[in-house]
């Protein structure tokens, strides 16, 4: 999708992101889940997203996924009254998208 090669060290993707403009902010900063099932999150604690933008030119919010856009939805956005953009999952146990499928949608990240 960026025309470049796919990173693979913790050091690479770090690189790939600031290269591209890219933050990443995970809704949820703790939880108890069971394996990796979502409807199994509970005694939910959430990083609070308004540091961030305090401090940096966020133009766009993406949240990955359906479980992401619930918790943004019920606890951050109203605390930075700020909307997000729902994209498909990537997660392996989203299976209903194919990997092509997934990069068209995600290629939005591109035009911001």
């Amino acid at each position: 999708m960026f025309e470049c090669d796919e990173p693979e060290t913790v050091e690479e993707k770090k690189q790939f992101l600031f290269e591209n403009g890219i933050a990443l902010w995970d809704v949820i900063a703790s939880c108890e889940i069971t394996g990796s099932s979502d409807c199994s999150i509970r005694n939910v604690k959430v990083n609070d997203l308004s540091e961030i933008l305090k401090e940096a030119d966020i133009r766009q919010i993406f949240v990955n996924g359906r479980t992401a856009e619930k918790y943004f939805k019920k606890y951050t956005k109203t605390h930075i009254n700020r909307d997000a953009l729902c994209l498909p999952s990537t997660s392996p146990a989203n299976t209903a998208w194919s990997v092509k499928q997934l990069v068209e949608k995600w290629k939005v990240l591109k035009s911001i």
